[in-house]
C-alpha cells in the first residue's frame, strides 16, 4: 500500500456497508434501520448485516436455533470457566464476557473447528462434483493426517445438540441439502470403520453450506454464540465472596519440573 492510499481515506471513509445521519436516519446496506428493519429480530438482523441481503426467516430461525443449543450454563466448560474467572475478581460484565468469547475461538473447540468442518465439506462436494468418491476423499484426508472436525466428541460418546438440531432444520423445511446428506453419510462410513461419534459442528457446518454462508460469514456469526451461557457463570461468581471459584491449594499443584528455575533478568 502506498501512502496515496493512506491519503485517500484520511479525512472520509467510503463505506457500502452503512451510515448513521444523527438527527436523521440510520442506513444499513441501503435499508433504514428504524423503518424498513426495525421488526426484524436480533439474530435476523445480524445476519442480514453480516450477508448484505435478507437470509430469509426460516434460515435467521434455524441459525437463531444454533445459538439457543449451545447456550450452556456450565463453569466447567471452558470459555465458561474464563468468564466465571473473571466473574470472581470482581471484574466487569463487559470485560469478563468478552475475555469468554476470545478463548472460544480455540483450535480444538468453539469457533475453529465449526469453520474448518464448513470448509472440508465445501471441498468434499467440490471433489464430488469433479467425478470422486466421499469416501474417497475422506480416506485421503485421514492419510494426511488432517483432523475431520465434527466427528469425535471429548468426555462424550454422542451428542445431545444433534436431535435438537436436525429437528428444528426439518421444522424450517431446510433439512434436504446436499452437504447435511454428505455429513450423516460420513458419520455412519465413520462410525462403522474407526467407531467416530459426530459432533454437532458437522451437522451445523453442513447446513450452513446448504445455505450458502462463506467461511468468513460464519465465524462472523458464530463469534458470540456462547455468550447466553457465560453470561449467568459471570453472575453466579460474582455473587459469591471474591476468589472463591475453583481455588487451589498450593499442596494440590503436582509439579514435575526442575527444582529451581533460573530466572532471566
Amino acid at each position: 500500500m502506498s501512502h496515496k492510499r493512506l491519503l485517500e481515506t484520511e479525512k472520509h471513509w467510503l463505506t457500502r456497508k452503512g451510515k448513521a445521519y444523527l438527527t436523521d436516519r440510520v442506513v444499513v446496506h441501503g435499508k433504514d434501520l428504524h423503518h424498513e428493519l426495525g421488526d426484524y429480530d436480533w439474530i435476523h438482523l445480524y445476519l442480514y448485516v453480516i450477508l448484505g441481503r435478507d437470509p430469509g426467516v426460516n434460515v435467521a430461525k434455524l441459525l437463531n436455533s444454533f445459538w439457543v443449543s449451545t447456550s450452556y450454563p456450565d463453569a466447567s466448560i471452558w470459555p465458561n470457566h474464563v468468564t466465571a474467572l473473571a466473574g470472581t475478581v470482581r471484574s466487569t460484565a463487559s470485560l469478563s464476557l468478552m475475555a469468554g468469547m476470545s478463548v472460544s475461538e480455540a483450535s480444538i473447540y468453539g469457533r475453529r473447528p465449526e469453520v474448518r468442518a464448513l470448509d472440508f465439506f465445501r471441498r468434499a462436494a467440490k471433489h464430488c462434483d469433479a467425478g470422486g468418491d466421499l469416501v474417497e476423499f475422506i480416506d485421503a484426508e485421514k492419510a494426511a493426517g488432517r483432523t475431520l472436525y465434527g466427528y469425535g466428541r471429548p468426555l462424550a460418546p454422542t451428542d445431545e445438540r444433534i436431535p435438537y438440531t436436525l429437528a428444528k432444520a426439518k421444522e424450517f423445511g431446510l433439512d434436504g441439502g446436499r452437504h447435511l446428506k454428505m455429513a450423516l453419510d460420513m458419520h455412519a462410513y465413520l462410525n462403522e470403520k474407526y467407531g467416530y461419534s459426530m459432533n454437532v459442528a458437522a451437522v451445523h457446518a453442513a447446513l450452513v453450506a446448504d445455505i450458502g454462508l462463506s467461511c468468513q460469514d460464519y465465524q462472523t456469526f458464530l463469534t458470540p454464540v456462547f455468550v447466553t451461557g457465560m453470561a449467568p457463570c459471570y453472575q453466579d461468581a460474582r455473587d459469591r465472596p471474591v476468589g472463591s471459584f475453583f481455588p487451589v491449594r498450593c499442596t494440590n499443584i503436582v509439579y514435575d519440573g526442575p527444582a529451581r528455575r533460573k530466572w532471566g533478568d
